[in-house]
């Protein structure tokens, strides 16, 4: 984040705690309220830290898409099956038969 982007993090959080103290005015310490006031609390504490760590750099996108796989829309060859397990429904047992 940006010091512009953290500045408004910042403002934002202190309209927001004007909101959370005009609710504990009018509702008191109400379970809503309290759990507001410490989330509250905790995006102070995540902003600083934000403001306090070195920007992390941007992931290219084009380094993902090397890392791509194609998987095509065509049938596989029904003879890799041949003889394979269907899983979750006992599977085959030759010796049975």
């Amino acid at each position: 984040m940006t010091s512009t982007e953290i500045t408004e993090l910042r403002r934002t959080i202190g309209q927001l705690r004007q909101c959370v103290g005009a609710l504990r005015a009018r509702y008191g310490e109400a379970p809503a309220v309290r759990r507001l006031a410490n989330d509250l609390e905790r995006l102070d504490i995540d902003a600083g830290e934000l403001g306090d760590a070195p920007p992390v750099p941007a992931q290219s996108k084009a380094a993902d898409r090397e890392n791509v796989v194609v998987v095509p829309d065509t049938p596989y060859d029904p003879s890799l099956w041949q003889g394979a397990d269907d899983e979750g429904v006992g599977g085959y047992q030759r010796h049975q038969r």
